[in-house]
């Protein structure tokens, strides 16, 4: 029944009841409304509206719940929906709901999924170029520094030699930003010695990560081990970033049917702060190859991020 013939027949039904209850009932008002008299008809006005208010809300109950939904449905964590009862025009409002957020969330998906695949294949084209193209040039310009100073007179070698060494940091700040956009290493030795070279790179920037990685897991997608990787590598980005912490450890571990990655820190924590773009991305990430992130955030006991991910051959 159409929402508004619901709200129609309620209020007819209560004033026929009421109309009833005067008939049957030996109430009478007097011209001259007495005090008996008016309090009666006060409880009897009261009574209707009470009816009515209970019917409503009853009748408008999944209304409320579509509404506190629509306010805090999160397209970051699929799964959100509302309970189907009943028939009528709420629940078929209801069943809308509910096949839109699936509708939205596989769209989502798919546009994510498009996305990231363009980023890693311009992350792939940059990293190439840098070192096919900017790391040639470099490495030839140091050669050619080299020829120079062979023959260049003793007055000059100091400053041939600073222009090397500035020329050579140059070089090695390149083949540092082609390396993390593209990480050969995940491709050429696998996971492990993948996550082991992140673990040492920022220890390397003065935070001690302790790797912790169980033995004998069996080997997951690509695609997986891809956005193993980049979750990590954006955690351990923030953590050097923001958390002020100086202890943080990164573990790889089995948990029954998944594998679930872990960083940990002692630093500051999140201290009430929104997620920012990077937690966000990571949730996105996770979504592709239908894993979940987990944000744990302690005050005074650092931050905990777990991606939670299926693998095949574990049971």
């Amino acid at each position: 029944m159409p929402l508004y013939w619901r709200v129609c027949l309620i209020n007819g039904l209560v004033l026929v009841a009421a109309t009833v209850a005067l008939a049957l009932l030996p109430v009478t008002v007097s011209a001259q409304v007495l005090v008996s008299e008016a309090i009666v008809l006060l409880l009897g006005l009261a009574g209707i509206v009470v009816l009515k208010s209970l019917l409503l809300r009853t009748s408008l109950a999944p209304l409320d719940r579509l509404i506190r939904l629509m306010e805090q449905v999160d397209l970051q964590r699929p799964g959100q929906r509302l309970p189907e009862d009943g028939s009528g025009t709420v629940a078929k409002l209801v069943k809308s709901f509910n096949a839109m957020l699936t509708r939205l969330e596989i769209e989502r998906g798919t546009s994510n999924a498009k996305a990231l695949a363009a980023q890693e294949a311009e992350r792939h084209r940059i990293a190439q170029e840098l070192h096919d193209e900017i790391g040639q040039s470099l490495t030839a310009v140091l050669l050619g520094l080299k020829r120079l100073a062979d023959r260049a007179p003793e007055e000059l070698l100091d400053e041939i030699s600073l222009v090397q060494e500035t020329t050579r940091a140059g070089l090695d700040e390149v083949r540092e930003v082609a390396r993390r956009l593209r990480p050969g290493v995940l491709e050429d030795l696998g996971l492990h010695n993948a996550l082991a070279a992140l673990a040492t790179e920022f220890s390397a920037r003065g935070i001690h990560v302790r790797r912790v990685f169980s033995p004998g897991l069996p080997p997951v997608a690509p695609e997986t081990e891809l956005v193993i990787y980049r979750v990590a590598q954006e955690a351990l980005t923030n953590v050097a970033r923001h958390s002020g912490a100086d202890l943080v450890e990164l573990s790889l571990r089995r948990q029954g049917t998944q594998l679930v990655l872990g960083i940990e820190d002692n630093g500051r924590g999140l201290r009430g702060a929104e997620e920012g773009t990077g937690i966000r991305g990571m949730r996105e990430r996770a979504l592709l190859i239908g894993g979940e992130l987990r944000v744990d955030d302690s005050p005074g006991r650092g931050t905990a991020v777990r991606l939670f991910v299926a693998a095949e051959g574990l049971s």
